[in-house]
């Protein structure tokens, strides 16, 4: 059971504060979705979630069964999707796909040809992912942070770049694959969260 506390959690540039005093506890199964209009900070409060950069103060824990984790071995226990991350364009598809899982395992009972199945780009499997719009993209993203076993998923904007049929394949996805784990979805569009079970507005912090 992973619960995540940040306490008094601030993180300026410059001389701007971003967000100022977070506190907030995340147990583990909780849907948060962290809302806020464009530049409030929801990608920034997830960078430094996934430890991807530093906090300006206070401080963020991960306790996994009640015991602290380092912080050079949260990555171990998170996934991401977010349109600033990219994927690496020279690999094929399956390539990419067996790369991302030398690091993570996948959902017990989820193999690559069930996860090509499920976002609908099985027939591209040989293809580079310079070759693909931004839609199969994402779809990419979201099928590989949902289909790692972690107990933490980290969606930002995550229907940015699909179409209608698109979100309600994210909805679906989310519905039957979230599977008791922590999910964080950063989003200014109730469609993306409207599964939360909680949320905070990073206005609410400056």
């Amino acid at each position: 059971m992973l619960e995540i506390q940040l306490q008094e959690v601030s993180k300026r540039f410059q001389y701007e504060w971003i967000f100022k005093k977070l506190s907030l506890t995340i147990n583990s199964g909780d849907a948060l979705a962290i809302t806020g209009g464009n530049g409030s900070g929801k990608s920034t409060l997830l960078k430094c979630l996934s430890g991807v950069i530093p906090i300006s103060s206070g401080k963020i824990s991960f306790k996994l069964e009640g015991k602290e984790i380092d912080d050079g071995d949260k990555y171990k226990f998170l996934s991401i999707a977010a349109p600033y991350l990219e994927v690496p364009e020279e690999f094929t598809l399956s390539e990419l796909i067996c790369f991302h899982f030398q690091f993570k395992r996948p959902l017990e009972g989820i193999t690559t040809n069930d996860l090509l199945d499920i976002i609908y780009l099985k027939e591209h499997q040989s293809k580079q992912i310079a070759q693909f719009s931004s839609g199969m993209k994402q779809r990419l993203k979201l099928g590989l942070a949902l289909f790692s076993d972690v107990p933490l998923v980290l969606l930002d904007e995550p229907t940015s770049n699909l179409d209608q049929k698109g979100v309600q394949w994210y909805q679906d996805l989310i519905g039957k694959y979230k599977r008791n784990r922590t999910l964080l979805v950063c989003s200014n569009d109730p469609r993306e969260y409207e599964f939360s079970t909680n949320k905070i507005a990073l206005e609410d912090y400056k």
